[in-house]
């Protein structure tokens, strides 16, 4: 069958992105929102700090790599929620954060400061903290490029000299330290491409976006796009392989179909398939998840590629409802990504 020639209620092909206009909003990862704010107060002269955590035992609130930007008055990011950052801000206001040289803290070291700052009981952190110059301004400038462009990069410090330098790459781990050396990888946001507005891509998209996914939607029915009611994401009205050709070009991206209707979830697969996504997923029970991939083979798709299918998505909890269904599917999403990045443990 050739899906390209399928028409969809008598609408056009040409695809065309539909945002809502009270929800227009620009979307961008933690580690970039962070890098963009930190360039721009250097940018103002404003003294600056730069604080990473570099190393977590136990529980911890935020994970290793996580930043957080300081000023005397400003904040952005986050390292455990709220009091190790008040904290910080406390030793800044009383001029303990060294204006030159780097410092590293140790947060957690005993059960009553862990009370204190609300850590986890047995959690312990280590942040690394950096006072930033005007020299600054290039590697941000370089890092905010490459991360606005979806580029994976890693962040050289010395932290004998404090010399800082931007490299192409990534590596297992998000920070790897020793008594001279950090290496930090950083990469852009995660996309999830969710095929299908309805309520399940509504409520899936609460939970990526919460767990600091870029969501994008698509439906090819421009009255479900309007009666959307999930979080304020992009929704794009247009075929799906469009929208994936357009949108999912590196390999932090997500393809996940939704709709029920195999005209718009195969065509959405032929092209995810294909793609560069590292994860697949498509909705249906295993009767009909046998007869897509038997459909898909027929299509084209080549034995590895149909293997990549996460079908039926989500680990099976016995989900019943839209909510148990998201949490399912993000669970499912989550296991493989730290298994993506080697942290995976049975």
């Amino acid at each position: 069958m050739n899906w390209r020639n399928t028409s969809f209620n008598g609408r056009t092909h040409d695809f065309w992105c539909h945002h809502l206009e009270a929800r227009a909003h620009v979307i961008c990862g933690q580690d970039l929102e962070v890098l963009t704010q930190v360039l721009s107060w250097l940018q103002d002269s404003e003294n600056t700090w730069l604080c990473t955590i570099v190393g977590a035992t136990g529980s911890s609130p935020r994970p290793v790599g996580s930043m957080l930007g300081l000023t005397r008055s400003h904040q952005v990011g986050s390292l455990s929620g709220g009091c190790v950052e008040d904290d910080l801000i406390d030793k800044l206001r009383r001029g303990e954060l060294n204006k030159t040289t780097l410092q590293r803290l140790h947060y957690g070291v005993s059960a009553e400061e862990n009370e204190r700052l609300g850590l986890p009981c047995g959690g312990h952190l280590e942040v690394l903290v950096e006072a930033l110059s005007p020299k600054s301004t290039g590697w941000l400038d370089e890092a905010v490029d490459a991360l606005s462009s979806r580029k994976s990069i890693l962040r050289h410090l010395d932290l004998l000299s404090a010399a800082c330098r931007i490299s192409a790459g990534r590596q297992a781990q998000s920070v790897a330290i020793d008594a001279t050396t950090m290496v930090q990888s950083l990469g852009p946001q995660m996309r999830m491409l969710l095929v299908g507005a309805g309520q399940l891509a509504q409520v899936l998209s609460q939970l990526a976006v919460a767990m600091d996914f870029e969501v994008i939607v698509t439906d090819t029915r421009r009255e479900v796009l309007d009666q959307w009611a999930g979080p304020p994401v992009p929704l794009i009205e247009g075929l799906p392989d469009d929208v994936i050709a357009t949108h999912i070009t590196d390999d932090q991206s997500l393809v996940i179909t939704l709709t029920h209707d195999p005209r718009i979830d195969d065509m959405a697969l032929l092209e995810a398939l294909d793609s560069r996504a590292w994860y697949v997923g498509a909705l249906g029970s295993l009767r009909t998840t046998s007869a897509r991939r038997e459909r898909l083979s027929q299509l084209g798709l080549k034995t590895e590629q149909l293997e990549r299918l996460r079908a039926p998505v989500g680990l099976d909890i016995g989900s019943k409802t839209p909510w148990e269904i998201a949490v399912a599917i993000m669970a499912e999403i989550t296991r493989e990504q730290k298994a993506r990045n080697n942290v995976f443990t049975e």
